[in-house]
């Protein structure tokens, strides 16, 4: 009997311990979920738009489309994806924003859509960063004209980015507060906060981010709680609007390329005097 308890605590101990370090060690793996098949051809999914690679200061090279608006001088849109799939799902939202006369980059983070790499936290502030030079310095588009958009995880990605190079404006959809906010949501029972080694602190962020901020949000949705959106609404220090998609979960197609989404950005960027 002494045995038995001895080996039912040891079990009580040890199988807890098992799953706090596996989770430690395989974390990534839930938190990123990438499509990592390299897209087709650019032209042959957005009419007008063309492959490029960006370069990381990291020596990495990424893959991804550039469509050009047809007049000179247009605002331009930098996309950053969440953490699902790869650029090919955001066409629907490249082609409806350049329908409305913006120019749009959509690339994928490392371990995305066929780039080498592992994504995390560092990495991902890296490609963004890679991105923007793009456009900044290869499509010569000036700060000015220049907004970013980023769908949840991407949400955070622009935001920190944002903290060391405003954009004209920054649209952000379905953003979470902060990575152990939301992950706390769908793993209760685990100490998220204590395992994290990706932080993306939103609400933090965007506290210190003066560029005039859209925040968009499902008011269904599943996977970012709408509560946490409108949080990082409310921590924002330049508030520009708060728009609630009514009925919409995280990947409805409304919240991915909807009228909704899309007028918010041209009107972010008329508002922001982005000519």
């Amino acid at each position: 009997m002494a045995r038995l308890a001895v080996l039912v605590t040891a079990t009580a101990v040890v199988l807890p311990a098992l799953v706090v370090a596996m989770l430690w060690a395989f974390q990534r793996q839930l938190v990123y979920l990438p499509d990592r098949s390299a897209p087709p051809p650019a032209a042959t999914v957005l009419r007008g738009a063309s492959d490029v690679v960006l370069r990381t200061d990291d020596g990495l090279e990424l893959g991804a489309w550039y469509l050009p608006a047809p007049a000179a001088g247009a605002p331009a849109v930098l996309v950053a994806s969440g953490n699902g799939g790869s650029r090919t799902l955001r066409a629907p939202l490249a082609r409806a924003l350049a329908e409305r006369g913006l120019s749009v980059l959509l690339f994928d983070y490392r371990g995305y859509g066929g780039n080498a790499g592992s994504p995390s936290e560092q990495g991902l502030a890296r490609d963004v960063r890679a991105a923007r030079r793009f456009l900044r310095e290869v499509a010569g588009v000036p700060d000015e004209r220049l907004l970013y958009f980023g769908e949840s995880l991407g949400a955070a990605v622009v935001t920190e980015l944002a903290t060391e190079h405003p954009p004209a404006g920054l649209v952000l959809r379905s953003p979470f507060e902060d990575l152990a906010s939301v992950g706390s949501v769908h793993y209760p029972w685990l100490p998220v906060r204590a395992l994290l080694r990706d932080r993306y602190p939103v609400a933090e962020h965007i506290a210190d981010v003066r560029a005039p901020t859209t925040v968009l949000y499902g008011s269904a949705d599943s996977i970012v709680p709408p509560e946490q959106s409108r949080a990082v609404a409310a921590a924002a220090a330049a508030l520009h609007r708060l728009v609630p998609v009514r009925g919409a979960d995280h990947n409805d197609l409304v919240l991915v390329a909807g009228d909704d989404v899309v007028q918010a950005v041209v009107e972010l960027a008329e508002a922001a005097g982005a000519p």
